[in-house]
């Protein structure tokens, strides 16, 4: 702890970079940044190791961590597992951290063939889905995967753009539209509630406040023992 500053690392997707730079610019605190590739979860044994490479490489380097990752299917109790302390979004999966789990069960309710969109699945677009939902997986046998795009939207009558309000967004709604219309949605748009992210961060610093008091702590104990024996 310098300054009365502590150290936090981020650890994110880069799904989630812009609001989590938007949330966190400026802060003292802050000091390492690290957004790693979107649809990592889609092998959920390479996400987790990644995760946890990624943080124990920050030992000694940090006070705590802000793990900008929901559950994404294998992620649950990560945290206990890690040498850092570290605070995870509270949330199954990004949607859920932009809109909370009540709002986003509530949207799926209302119409469950929904895409979710958001600034940085906007920006992924057509390339993104098809990664995420894993129809490359025959491109090498000659198959288009927006064959297979158009036959499983078929599902689908609506794509939600969540805003998050970040810099320059028209541009992320305008190519969230681009992508509702190659697939016939229709297009709407909601607000997002950043209390997941919010509540991690807080978290975070929590977790770092206690652990540099700690180390503090047992340094000054230690230096108090060797007086002692002088």
């Amino acid at each position: 702890m310098e300054g009365g500053n502590v150290r936090i690392g981020i650890v994110a997707c880069e799904i989630l970079k812009r609001e989590i730079e938007g949330l966190t610019k400026d802060d003292p605190d802050i000091v390492h940044r690290e957004y790693l590739e979107f649809a990592l979860h889609v092998d959920s044994a390479e996400l987790k190791a990644k995760v946890k490479d990624k943080v124990s490489a920050l030992k000694g380097k940090v006070d705590a961590v802000f793990l900008g990752y929901a559950i994404c299917q294998s992620l649950r109790g990560v945290t206990k597992e890690l040498e850092v302390p570290t605070a995870m979004l509270e949330a199954d999966d990004c949607i859920a951290a932009f809109l909370t789990p009540v709002e986003y069960e509530k949207e799926k309710r209302k119409c469950t063939g929904t895409w979710f969109s958001s600034p940085g699945w906007a920006e992924l677009g057509v390339q993104g889905a098809i990664k995420e939902l894993h129809l490359d997986c025959m491109k090498d046998q000659g198959y288009d995967p927006m064959y297979f795009m158009r036959m499983l939207f078929t599902g689908y009558s609506r794509c939600l753009y969540i805003s998050t309000k970040v810099e320059d967004e028209q541009q992320y709604v305008e190519k969230s539209e681009s992508f509702a219309e190659l697939l016939n949605l229709r297009h709407e748009c909601r607000g997002c509630d950043m209390r997941v992210l919010e509540k991690a961060l807080a978290k975070s610093k929590e977790l770092a406040l206690a652990n540099a008091g700690a180390g503090m702590n047992g340094e000054m104990a230690g230096q108090a023992a060797s007086e002692g024996s002088q």
